[in-house]
């Protein structure tokens, strides 16, 4: 039996490799590919007992379920046209402005995390943001940041907006409803916040002249897929009353946009499969068994040693710090699965700040979120030099000011849910 030093460090050692392969993704590789691999030889060595990885797989299952409805619905919401429709209305109202699709963008892309999730955000509206500014003849660097940044910190504002929520909402205890009035001032503060400095940070390119390429498109909006979606969002409300899991109205959803797309030819099979990008579900899940193996073996006990308890303002402080800290050190997936069980005894507040941290956190490093790994992957697709030092001095202006802000609008809107 390997003891326990070593048990530390190769549950260690595992993260790592998974998180470095998921950043570099050497031979194009997908995540899963080294993820399963690390999961199996800790489990092997004895770092996660048999029974806790079936438990973990138990408690990962729905969430991952959810993400794979998800990303199947926001890809034929694409196909029918939704975020093209996006496109056209940003154009048409900046009226050819750079400020005015900059306050656009941020709109936007703060909806679509929200209800669709970060990953419609990075993957399907970026693309169209690119498209956008180069019709307007805008320099696209504001509009392009703006959507890599409220992929992370528009993603507060309901458990289904995010992957780390979904992984932290049953903790919570709370209902879709409560969840979403307790959160929707922290989303807002840290909205208005990255707008402030967005406008300041990019105020050369926002003032500059545009020389447009083309005339502002006419486009029908796609009523199907608008209501589906919106019928979706309150399946999730009706769902949490009535004690189903959100994953079931996401699939419902699913369904009925796959049904519609099958029947008029516009999709294969195949293609919704692909869409839900298996790969990256196993991913989820061999990770959340790494993460598992590495709490056990010490970081439980590390991070119990430091974490705040309670739920006062300089606690809630500490507890989002900590949070944003450690989703830069080890990507946020990672630090929402190793915090949440230790903030859970202090109540949902102490989780919600939690929830601040790692999703505001990663806009100060490539390493804090997968979706901000993704929108730099894209950003060079449309040949977008990302250059790392205005990357982390935007994160440094725009993060600590809008965690502040935001866990003072938690911390307010706790003392008014309370009275």
């Amino acid at each position: 039996m390997i003891d326990a030093v070593l048990l530390e460090s190769l549950s260690v050692a595992a993260l790592v490799v998974v998180l470095v392969c998921a950043v570099v993704r050497p031979f194009r590789w997908p995540e899963a590919a080294f993820a399963v691999p690390a999961a199996g030889i800790v489990v092997a060595a004895g770092g996660i007992p048999i029974a806790e990885v079936r438990e973990e797989a138990a408690r990962l299952g729905p969430v991952i379920g959810f993400l794979a409805a998800v990303l199947v619905l926001a890809k034929l919401c694409d196909d029918e046209g939704l975020f093209h429709a996006c496109g056209t209305w940003m154009a048409r109202w900046s009226r050819r402005r750079p400020h005015r699709l900059l306050g656009s963008v941020f709109a936007l892309a703060s909806l679509i995390t929200a209800v669709l999730s970060l990953d419609a955000t990075v993957v399907l509206l970026t693309p169209v943001v690119f498209a956008t500014a180069a019709r307007m003849g805008a320099r696209p660097r504001p509009h392009v940041y703006a959507g890599a940044h409220l992929s992370n910190t528009a993603s507060l504002l309901l458990p289904v907006s995010n992957l780390t929520n979904l992984l932290a909402f049953t903790a919570t205890g709370l209902t879709f409803t409560r969840f979403a009035l307790l959160m929707t001032l922290p989303w807002l503060a840290a909205i208005a916040v990255e707008y402030a400095v967005f406008r300041r940070f990019f105020a050369a390119e926002l003032n500059a002249p545009t020389h447009p390429t083309g005339a502002d498109e006419l486009t029908d909006l796609p009523l199907f897929a608008l209501v589906t979606v919106a019928a979706t969002l309150a399946g999730f409300v009706v769902a949490s009353a009535l004690g189903i899991d959100p994953a079931w109205a996401a699939a419902v959803g699913a369904v009925v946009m796959a049904v519609r797309a099958l029947a008029r030819r516009h999709t294969t099979p195949a293609a919704i499969v692909r869409s839900a990008d298996v790969p990256f579900l196993v991913f989820v899940l061999a990770l959340g068994v790494v993460v598992q193996a590495v709490v056990d073996n010490g970081l439980g006990r590390a991070l119990g040693n430091v974490l705040p308890d309670g739920t006062t303002l300089p606690a809630l402080l500490g507890i989002a710090a900590l949070a944003a800290l450690l989703a830069n050190l080890i990507n946020n997936l990672p630090a929402v699965l190793a915090l949440v069980p230790l903030a859970a005894p202090s109540g949902p507040g102490a989780i919600l700040a939690v929830l601040l941290g790692v999703n505001i956190g990663p806009n100060l490093t490539y390493a804090g979120s997968l979706a901000t790994l993704l929108w730099r992957r894209i950003a060079h697709h449309h040949d977008h030099d990302v250059r790392l030092k205005e990357f982390t001095l935007l994160g440094l202006l725009t993060v600590p000011l809008a965690l502040l802000a935001s866990t003072l609008a938690l911390w307010a809107s706790l003392k008014m849910m309370a009275e």
